[in-house]
């Protein structure tokens, strides 16, 4: 993880202070990029403990399309209870549902993106095709100018990677976002990891990913995040076929918090051990091996499923979160 390490001494070397929403300031950078080769091993910081089990607890519930905080707290994730109920901003928002609501977060985005269709009501053949694609027919409205149709469906973009990857792999569409402009002010927390693109080399049966994340806590939020980025990586490439190689992280505003500069000044201190690796349960189906597209595990994978093989580690290192 040197490349980590060598970011967080860039931060402290070139950042600037900033303020922001949290009113504890930054040191931060634009623009920040970390590449590692999942064939020599998994990205998991070894200067402290990683907290393995919350994050990939967290990727399994937004597989699962979760919008709870409870519902994270049994998948053994407690990093969005202050966001759900210590957040005095998203207390008052109206879409609040009550104790442990997040909204349409992340993973709600990713299996069930809100779509629509607005037609004029004269487009038949634009309304048959729409109607063919999945979306319900939902209301007729008069805007004042026409008459206009109103169709919906929920898009599962992950699950449409997946079935891409399997029929169409040369694509270079195989993607999926979180970033959700009619919802944003819907959310207990807008994402900051909202694009991922799947990449699939067919000669060399090999798949990688792209992650652009707009907002990166490097202190506690990159570890997570790293982590969760290549646990998907290597559950995608498991269920379709492909071995995980390349992923590659790209930050728009990388950050330190103020609370933070202690811990990681002490993680520079430290030298890291050599990467782990990542260990996928024998339960989740292998289509290399079986040839069978079994995509449902995207819901039923557990945070058990995942285990680090080789994890040492330095002691821990503690810090608080800016919600």
């Amino acid at each position: 993880m040197k490349q980590y390490l060598d970011l967080v001494q860039s931060i402290f070397d070139h950042g600037s202070w900033q303020d922001n929403r949290t009113g504890v300031r930054t040191l931060s950078i634009p623009g920040a990029t970390l590449r590692f080769d999942l064939q020599q091993g998994f990205p998991a910081v070894t200067t402290k403990k990683l907290a393995f089990k919350s994050a990939v607890g967290e990727l399994v519930g937004f597989l699962r399309g979760s919008r709870n905080a409870a519902e994270f707290r049994d998948l053994g994730c407690k990093v969005w209870d202050q966001n759900a109920n210590d957040n005095a901003q998203w207390l008052a928002n109206p879409y609040r549902l009550g104790a442990d609501d997040l909204g349409p977060v992340y993973g709600v985005q990713w299996r069930n993106w809100p779509a629509y269709k607005v037609i004029d009501a004269t487009q038949t053949a634009q309304i048959d095709d729409a109607i063919a694609r999945g979306y319900q027919f939902t209301a007729v409205f008069d805007d004042g100018e026409a008459e206009r149709v109103l169709l919906y469906k929920a898009i599962d973009q992950l699950r449409q990677c997946l079935d891409t990857i399997i029929k169409d792999p040369g694509s270079r569409r195989i993607l999926f976002h979180g970033w959700n402009w009619a919802q944003l002010d819907e959310m207990a927390l807008p994402p900051c990891h909202l694009l991922y693109q799947f990449l699939v080399s067919q000669e060399k049966r090999e798949i990688s990913l792209c992650l652009y994340i707009r907002s990166n806590d490097v202190g506690l939020g990159t570890p997570f995040n790293l982590t969760e980025g290549a646990a998907l990586l290597h559950l995608v490439g498991r269920l379709t076929g492909y071995t995980p190689r390349w992923f590659t992280y790209f930050i728009g505003d990388a950050h330190i918090y103020e609370t933070h500069v202690d811990m990681l000044r002490e993680q520079l201190t430290r030298t890291p051990f050599a990467s782990p690796r990542l260990q996928l349960s024998d339960r989740i189906p292998d289509f290399a091996k079986t040839g069978r597209y079994e995509p449902e595990w995207l819901e039923k994978v557990e945070p058990s499923d995942f285990a680090l093989v080789g994890y040492e580690h330095h002691a821990p290192l503690t810090a608080p979160m800016a919600v």
